[in-house]
């Protein structure tokens, strides 16, 4: 996939405010934004890190992945995203070297990026997810 640098870490959270909180002490970082992406059933909140992002998400439906994880696993990490250009491509090539997908198209996620999931069991367990800002590019 060659990605240009990774995009952002996800991490689950029972409770969006008080890991806000938390991670403005622990990381002497001020949250710059929340945002809810209803689609997926969750609440994010973003730290810059230098290039990389830290994206705190908090389920709005205990059904919704987020919920499912946290009620399964408890808090912590969820996802490591990687940014690359040109989504689609990417995708299909995966796809075509038997990666096992959960998304085969991209899908609009938080913070102005489109986003696909490539599944744990082609990534040694870890939730993988590819993106690009909308306008297909994923420089910050």
């Amino acid at each position: 996939m060659k990605p240009s640098h990774i995009e952002h870490i996800g991490i689950a959270v029972r409770n969006l405010d008080s890991a806000i909180e938390l991670y403005e002490k622990l990381l002497g970082l001020k949250c710059y934004k929340t945002e809810e992406v209803a689609d997926q059933k969750v609440r994010t909140a973003f730290f810059l890190a230098g290039q990389t992002k830290i994206e705190l998400l908090e389920s709005t439906d205990p059904d919704g992945p987020i919920g499912k994880f946290v009620e399964k696993k408890g808090e912590g990490l969820h996802h490591i995203a990687f940014a690359v250009d040109n989504i689609e491509e990417k995708l299909a090539k995966a796809e075509r070297a038997g990666i096992a997908l959960i998304d085969q198209k991209h899908r609009k996620g938080a913070d102005g990026l489109n986003i696909a999931f490539i599944h744990p069991k082609s990534a040694a367990g870890v939730l993988v997810e590819v993106c690009a800002k909308q306008d297909n590019t994923c420089e910050i």
